[in-house]
């Protein structure tokens, strides 16, 4: 005889033999025990996890002729016409091959029918969701009022396809995933039966692959079967599975929190040049860093065997690390998945993971005082933490009545409240401290990027974002006006979106480290741009005493030559072409623009 795959040849005969569907299994054997099956089920899951084995194991044990405890006693004449395929009242359908409202018209006419063996014509439909809606419509009726001796199963990945019309005519079970122990210990019985040799590290790797599916997991180890000749070994199942080993694994994580990037590139090098394929690295660099963090709180969940690299890492590390590394790696899984070029993200990802900044707020947890949480303000190199005297805040134009917003104020953790105050800030200081280093093409640089740097944002911060734009920029620094306050104080509160944009403009602007932001509105730029004038005319003239004329004048060009001057609704308004038209035709004493 043929060859048959060992999903096939293994497919279970009972619901004994099933893996990892006790609920579903239990509730259909007490069915068949108290006669009490329903005319339709609907049984609904993920690919390879016992639908239709289920649905034959049901169709089979509901004709037995002796049946036990509501399993099929598979010696009986019909078990064993049902295992051979060749018992006619099982009637198994592709509703991917055959959805049109003729195939269900055949259906309506055969359920008249007695059966010809059995006690019950049982019709498994598989791929339910495939049937046209005509072919939905025809199969309503029949459904809903079947003959007395003939049962529907519908088998479906997708239940959300089915009209509710159709599934509440149905009794529904949940398939759900298989979890990797279950499938790693059916592997073990398989393998145990056959004769053949395994390695057990191998076999977890294996069952970790088929995410879930017993068909897969079956289907990769007959492929690692015969890669190997009979033999399961980690090697073979780490290239059938395209998986990364777990040392090396390991050493790029180790290499990545100790902020080694060079030595984290390499590693990555080693990856990429093995032909794995990134979306399988970064799927196995989620489940190690999910391990690292089980691995303290329930570490009868982790799903590797550990080493002496791991337990390394899970000592020496906090689980912020391994909760703000699953944050960039998820982030990255989903970008690569719109790129032919895979590996300059995972070479950025790497980049970005080994980085200190991104993991100073993950370190160990140490007690924060109460001055390294005082907010930084960055003048020309140094970085000056503010004394324990409050700040002068800056001085607006004159005063309005802001929106209270205290009611929806988000709870901010405090590791979160140290990012905003390292990144961002309203304090005048700052603001100075941007100027006095600021040049125009530092200032280029980051406005010539800020349109795709807000393309990258969530929609709701784009439209924040949207009424704000970069008025002065040094190395250290830059300054964002925006159109309205409260736009600003958002902004400010939200660590995560701080976090975001200092990290994209450095990172598009090639930038040798993270600008620390000043927000402002444009209304008080004004005023703070004269403050600033001042106070440099001020320091000037005690030095030197030459005219005041001449230096207001030097240093107001020099404001101009630095920073890119908001624009007003009244300087948009006449900047129009039809109030220029207007303007020329009437004068500027009669005209007045007014806004719909």
């Amino acid at each position: 005889m043929a060859y048959q795959a060992l999903y096939r040849t293994w497919r279970p005969q009972t619901f004994g033999d099933m893996v990892g569907q006790e609920v579903v299994t239990r509730t259909l054997r007490n069915a068949l025990v108290t006669n009490q099956m329903s005319h339709a089920y609907l049984f609904t899951g993920p690919r390879g996890t016992g639908k239709t084995s289920a649905a034959k194991i049901f169709a089979k044990a509901v004709n037995c002729l002796h049946p036990i405890d509501g399993e099929p006693d598979g010696t009986c004449e019909i078990c064993q016409a049902a295992d051979n395929g060749t018992l006619g009242d099982i009637i198994e359908l592709d509703a991917a091959s055959n959805n049109g409202v003729d195939e269900i018209r055949e259906i309506r006419e055969d359920v008249n029918y007695a059966p010809t063996m059995g006690q019950f014509k049982v019709y498994i439909i598989d791929e339910v969701h495939m049937l046209s809606t005509g072919a939905f419509n025809a199969l309503l009726k029949t459904l809903e009022e079947p003959p007395a001796n003939v049962i529907f199963i519908l088998a479906t990945t997708e239940p959300q396809k089915i009209p509710a019309t159709i599934i509440s005519r149905t009794q529904r079970f949940d398939f759900r995933r298989i979890d990797a122990n279950d499938a790693y210990q059916r592997m073990v019985y398989i393998l145990n039966e056959r004769g053949d040799t395994y390695d057990e590290t191998a076999l977890r790797v294996i069952a970790n692959a088929a995410d879930g599916g017993m068909r897969d997991a079956l289907s990769i180890l007959d492929q690692a079967l015969s890669f190997g000749n009979g033999q399961v070994t980690l090697e073979n199942a780490l290239l059938v599975t395209g998986s990364v080993t777990q040392a090396l694994l390991g050493e790029y994580v180790q290499a990545v929190v100790n902020h080694e990037s060079q030595k984290a590139l390499a590693k990555l090098s080693e990856v990429l040049t093995a032909g794995k394929d990134a979306g399988r690295f970064i799927e196995d660099l989620i489940s190690y860093a999910r391990d690292l963090l089980l691995s303290t709180e329930a570490p009868e969940l982790i799903s590797l065997v550990p080493d002496n690299n791991f337990n390394q890492l899970a000592a020496e590390q906090a689980p912020e690390v391994w909760y703000h590394m699953i944050d960039i790696l998820n982030e990255t899984q989903q970008q690569i998945r719109y790129t032919n070029r895979p590996s300059i993200y995972l070479e950025v990802l790497t980049v970005k993971l080994s980085r200190p900044a991104t993991t100073n707020l993950a370190a160990k947890s140490q007690p924060v005082t109460t001055e390294s949480a005082q907010p930084v303000g960055i003048v020309g190199s140094q970085a000056v933490v503010s004394s324990d005297s409050k700040a002068e805040p800056i001085k607006t134009v004159e005063s309005t009545k802001s929106t209270p917003i205290a009611e929806s104020t988000p709870v901010v953790p405090e590791a979160e409240k140290i990012r905003v105050a390292d990144r961002a800030s309203t304090e005048t200081k700052d603001l100075f401290a941007v100027l006095n280093q600021a040049t125009r093409g530092d200032l280029n640089r980051v406005v010539g990027v800020w349109a795709d740097v807000i393309a990258t944002l969530p929609v709701s911060s784009q439209a924040m974002l949207n009424t704000a734009k970069p008025i002065a920029a040094s190395e250290t620094g830059m300054v964002l006006g925006f159109d309205f306050e409260i736009f600003r104080d958002n902004t400010k509160r939200n660590a995560e979106l701080i976090a975001t944009l200092t990290e994209k403009v450095q990172a598009l602007t090639n930038a040798p480290a993270e600008r620390q932001l000043v927000l402002i509105t444009n209304e008080e730029w004004p005023a703070l741009r004269t403050e600033w004038v001042n106070e440099h005319h001020h320091a000037s003239s005690q030095a030197v005493q030459p005219e005041q004329t001449a230096v207001q004048q030097v240093t107001e060009s020099s404001v101009a030559a630095i920073v890119d001057e908001p624009t007003t609704d009244a300087e948009v308004d006449t900047q129009a072409p039809v109030v220029k038209e207007a303007l020329n035709l009437f004068g500027t004493d009669i005209v007045e623009v007014e806004h719909d």
